[in-house]
């Protein structure tokens, strides 16, 4: 029995540690945004009509896993951010979903 409790609270730590550091931030989603998103969208994600699409309602169009796949491989005029890492891409998305 103490080996049961033992193994349950260490799965349930992990779980948790798991949880807290894979947490979205879009706190750092939008400091990251201003250092790689607004030469092209805007500081207010308001794009550029013609070129550059507004980011206001994005996530009215597109699915969380859509917006991180365009973050990561571009298209159309948009390069690709290979270089931000996941957890980059995820706080982006989260801010962007603000």
């Amino acid at each position: 029995m103490k080996q049961i409790l033992t193994v349950a609270a260490v799965l349930y730590c992990t779980t948790l540690a798991n949880i807290a550091w894979s947490k979205d931030d879009p706190a750092a989603g939008a400091k990251l945004y201003t250092a790689n998103c607004t030469a092209c969208h805007g500081a207010d994600r308001a794009g550029m009509p013609g070129a550059f699409p507004a980011l206001t309602d994005v996530s009215k169009r597109l699915q969380p896993a859509q917006i991180k796949d365009k973050i990561r491989k571009g298209g159309g005029l948009m390069p690709p951010f290979s270089q931000l890492s996941q957890q980059e891409i995820d706080d982006i998305t989260s801010f962007l979903a603000k």
